[in-house]
């Protein structure tokens, strides 16, 4: 079953060279991106954080993020917490407190990461959905489930991603950055190594 499921993916991601938007027009597969990957975490749900409120033992917690999106703590209730950095989070809930306590001194801190999950299917020796605890790139992923298989279309790997509620296509040139092939000085080009986000698909036909 799950052999079946994976093979219509990626037939379904072969046939359409164009991803349709909730607006329904055929938006065509944008290119590679040239972004770094991101130097500032984001919160997801399941992650866990410790927030502190310095001279408050009450307000001080370990929560986790829910499937929501949002954390319970006293006072406030329920608190968004998915989609913004430690930092954002640590202004938003300063802002709520001043209601309740006078120059509130809060600190954020994430102390387990669960929402960086990317999934592989395809060919590569072992697919499967992967938890990640650093910022990575499509490349790494592929070494983590153990590299391509000797079925693989190495000119046909692509990248699943969710932005702004359309699929969105990432063609990924794996063999523009594993030979020397094209390079001027001879050196890979590392800048189309694409960074993952939480929730893409790598699908390698």
């Amino acid at each position: 079953m799950r052999t079946c499921v994976l093979r219509r993916l990626v037939a379904l991601v072969l046939a359409a060279p164009a991803i349709v938007g909730s607006s329904g027009r055929a938006q065509e597969p944008a290119a590679p991106s040239m972004e770094g990957c991101p130097g500032s975490y984001i919160i997801g749900p399941a992650d866990v954080l410790e927030l502190a409120v310095w001279g408050n033992a009450d307000m001080t917690r370990t929560v986790p993020v829910r499937p929501d999106g949002k954390i319970s703590l006293p006072l406030l209730n329920d608190v968004q917490a998915a989609g913004l950095t430690p930092m954002q989070l640590r202004d938003s809930v300063t802002k709520a407190l001043v209601e309740y306590i006078p120059e509130p001194a809060v600190s954020v801190i994430v102390r387990e990461i669960h929402s960086f999950k990317v999934t592989v299917v395809g060919e590569v020796k072992e697919p499967g959905r992967y938890e990640l605890k650093d910022r990575a790139t499509v490349l790494d992923v592929l070494a983590m489930a153990g590299g391509l298989n000797e079925y693989a279309s190495r000119d046909r790997i692509v990248v699943l991603r969710q932005e702004q509620g359309a699929a969105r296509q990432i063609p990924f040139a794996y063999d523009k950055l594993t030979t020397r092939n094209g390079a001027k000085d001879g050196s890979p080009a590392v800048q189309d190594n694409v960074c993952v986000k939480p929730g893409d698909v790598i699908v390698i036909p």
